[in-house]
């Protein structure tokens, strides 16, 4: 397996000077960090609302880090294309918001970006197996989407496993991804159930030096992992 990726999410950093917050996992070597995780909330599908497609093409010009889109939002299906067509790297929806999932990946894919599919705590694995044969990520959430800070749900990791086993054995060709309390507590565990990139929000931008926080939580992921 290759290296674990470390995704910080700008969820918890400061909007007020969010191109420095980005810049500050940004740095070459160690402490950079793989991916920006942007959370898109539209106050409908999720109770919260944070920022949209003009906020993101602002990131975009002034980042070179690939941007991770998590779309929290009702009808994916019309509005997910913008954000790849802006140059995101990885664009999410979810599972429980997307009325046709499978065109959507293709279309993603088509205006240039992976295509990624993420699933609430509660919601099964099972039933979306073969959908995802038509994704480039799996996002599984670790918390009730909606709200940043909230505590890590150990019982996703079974979802996570599953997947793992699906990709190990060829039945899958995606990137498992986690999404919520991910912390210097809880990426050891979710590293050994075979997460390949970990979002961090307060993990990352609560700590003194954001970039060293990054490359801790890599090197902990690391350890652990599974394969």
């Amino acid at each position: 397996m290759a290296s674990p990726l470390i995704a910080p999410s700008i969820l918890s950093a400061d909007f007020a000077k969010l191109g420095e917050e980005i810049a500050a996992v940004a740095h070459p070597g160690q402490t950079r960090a793989d991916w920006v995780h942007v959370d898109v909330m539209d106050a409908h599908f999720v109770p919260n609302l944070t920022l949209g497609l003009p906020v993101v093409q602002s990131i975009l010009k002034s980042t070179d880090l690939p941007v991770d889109c998590h779309l929290m939002i009702d009808d994916p299906d019309r509005w997910a294309i913008g954000y790849a067509e802006a140059g995101a790297y990885n664009v999410t929806v979810h599972v429980e918001a997307a009325k046709d999932p499978v065109m959507l990946a293709k279309n993603l894919r088509a205006a240039g970006a992976k295509a990624g599919l993420s699933i609430k705590p509660g919601t099964p694995l099972e039933p979306h197996l073969e959908t995802l044969k038509h994704y480039d990520t799996l996002l599984v959430m670790s918390v009730e989407p909606g709200f940043g800070g909230q505590s890590f749900i150990a019982d996703v990791l079974e979802k996570v496993r599953t997947a793992r086993r699906l990709v190990d054995t060829g039945h899958l060709k995606l990137l498992v991804e986690i999404d919520g309390g991910i912390n210097s507590d809880t990426i050891e565990q979710a590293a050994e159930a075979g997460v390949d990139c970990f979002v961090a929000g307060s993990a990352v931008y609560g700590a003194e030096d954001p970039g060293r926080a990054v490359a801790a939580l890599r090197e902990q992921a690391a350890r652990l992992r599974v394969g």
